[in-house]
């Protein structure tokens, strides 16, 4: 029987940030958790950047994948938007590096194209999809959702060709 292999999916955000792990064994994939890192409006932004970091520590701990797939950045018209989103990725990608694991990197066009065939998919098709191949009785949230479809994306493009495969940040 091939070695299972366990992705650690994230879609970054500040106050909603989804993670999924899926574990890949052969051809079979499944969730193994998925939820959302919530900070309330109130917190402070140092306080949710903390909560996020935090969070993915324990989830990782929890988990122990073997590989973390984030979701790439992304045009941004608001500068203050794209900040907050940068730190937030910051906090990911700091708690990922100190747990010694490799990061890689999938626009969302690449998400999209990895699970409905089309970078113009719809969040629908999507949603669907990461129902679908992972056998769930209902769709994840939103947030967790994207997460599981990130995950999936780099366990598709893992099987590729060595030299297609992204590099990790």
């Amino acid at each position: 029987m091939a070695s299972a292999y366990k992705v650690l999916g994230v879609d970054t955000s500040l106050r909603s940030s989804g993670v999924g792990v899926v574990q890949a064994q052969g051809n079979v994939l499944r969730a193994i958790e998925y939820s959302c890192i919530r900070n309330p409006a109130s917190r402070p932004h140092s306080g949710c950047l903390r909560t996020l970091h935090a969070e993915l520590n324990a989830l990782i701990e929890r988990t122990q994948p073997d590989a973390v797939a984030i979701e790439g950045v992304f045009y941004c018209k608001n500068v203050r938007t794209a900040v907050t989103l940068g730190q937030a990725r910051g906090a990911v990608i700091a708690a990922c590096a100190l747990a010694g694991l490799p990061i890689f990197e999938y626009s969302p066009r690449k998400v999209k194209q990895a699970l409905s065939g089309s970078g113009a998919g719809s969040k629908q098709q999507v949603s669907r999809m990461v129902q679908q191949i992972l056998s769930l009785n209902e769709t994840p949230q939103e947030d967790a959702g994207d997460a599981l479809a990130i995950a999936i994306c780099h366990l598709h493009h893992r099987t590729s060709v060595a030299a297609l495969a992204p590099t990790p940040l």
